[in-house]
């Protein structure tokens, strides 16, 4: 299934690169080489698209990096021509009939792809700033409970995608951020790793996560991506020995005032109900649950949870994807609530792919939850 999920995969990749190398070539002039390098550069690019996603965790991190960011980014690239593309073959089909344009369509195709490539050039450039520039969300948010006068101090991540393409670098930004808004408590709401623990492993992350600085402790659960590494559990024993607690279908209470509840991914399909791990924990306290993919949010309502805090959607990434995830979610990326549980679902602070954040914003999260 798996193996028959990626030739469909790539039947359809291949279709696309081959309608816009197509829509290009009748666009550009028949003078000079201009259809030639257009074509040219756009199969390298895809080959260094395809290299990156089988091959880059074998490759050291500095090539991958690079190859990484040229592939991606031309598949960014390619998603925008394919949909300016087929705007323009909608007028041609509307002017087959209408007849608004009689002297033919060519001048109007080449101008149209040069301006796409001008606005795309454009998006990229506002993308890769809104991906390397994370906005810092902040909340203030009290529990329906009964008060203990207390209040807690979250800084909230998700889908960090740690690897190649999210290095040791940008990680130790991230840290410095998370460190700069002095929590008491961190939550790392699943995808901490992008595929292969490899990448992390030879660049000594695990010095950088320790520097995490929160006196309640860094709890982190497994996202989906946790379950694309080379051993399972491969990822979640890293975390551990590098200071992290990592909840699994598991429950922990924090200086006994609250509890932490971190469900494994939806992955698992044999992961344990939200009904089951509340079993037998004291209804009085606030209860905190980590969840990666934000589906079914009507179950932490009627668990009596407090807090959800979920990632997975990243928001769409770059647009039109928002579009799609807000179809598919209920909350795809901000602040609910249902009844009396809060819901915060984070557009994620790394990225997976493409290092564009276009519609969409790298982010940290801060709540203050006052119980």
């Amino acid at each position: 299934m798996r193996y028959g999920f990626l030739f469909i995969a790539l039947s359809i990749i291949l279709s696309i690169l081959g309608y816009v190398i197509c829509r290009g070539w009748q666009a550009l002039p028949s003078q000079g080489l201009w259809r030639q390098l257009y074509a040219g550069l756009s199969i390298l690019l895809f080959l260094l698209f395809l290299a990156a996603l089988l091959f880059g965790q074998k490759m050291a991190v500095s090539v991958a990096s690079v190859v990484s960011f040229a592939g991606n980014t031309y598949f960014v690239v390619l998603i925008y021509l394919l949909l300016s593309f087929l705007l323009v073959d909608a007028v041609r089909l509307v002017n087959a009939f209408v007849h608004f344009a009689p002297a033919g369509m060519f001048n109007f195709r080449y101008w149209w792809m040069l301006g796409s490539l001008v606005v795309i050039a454009i998006a990229l450039v506002v993308g890769n700033y809104q991906f390397n520039h994370p906005e810092t969300v902040m909340f203030n948010l009290q529990t329906d409970k009964p008060r203990q006068h207390k209040e807690l101090k979250i800084v909230a991540v998700s889908d960090i995608h740690l690897g190649f393409s999210i290095d040791k670098k940008k990680l130790q930004e991230y840290v410095k951020m998370i460190n700069s808004q002095h929590p008491d408590i961190v939550l790392i709401a699943g995808d901490v790793s992008d595929r292969s623990v490899e990448p992390i492993i030879r660049q000594n992350m695990k010095e950088d996560l320790l520097q995490i600085k929160a006196p309640l402790g860094v709890f982190a659960i497994n996202g989906n991506h946790e379950f694309y590494a080379e051993q399972p559990g491969a990822t979640a024993e890293y975390l551990r020995q590098s200071g992290i607690h990592v909840l699994i279908d598991s429950v922990s209470m924090i200086d006994k005032a609250f509890y932490i509840i971190g469900r494994d991914d939806r992955t698992n399909e044999h992961r344990k109900s939200l009904a089951a791990l509340v079993n037998g924990l004291n209804p009085t306290l606030p209860k905190i649950v980590l969840d990666h993919q934000p589906l079914h949010l009507e179950e932490a309502e009627q668990n009596g949870i407090d807090l959800q805090i979920s990632g997975h959607t990243h928001n769409g990434q770059f647009f039109p994807g928002n579009l799609l995830v807000k179809s598919m979610y209920e909350l795809a990326h901000g602040y609910l609530k249902k009844g009396h549980t809060h819901y915060y679902v984070s557009s994620g602070l790394g990225i997976w792919g493409p290092q564009y954040r276009i519609g969409s914003q790298s982010e940290i999260v801060v709540i203050k939850l006052r119980y």
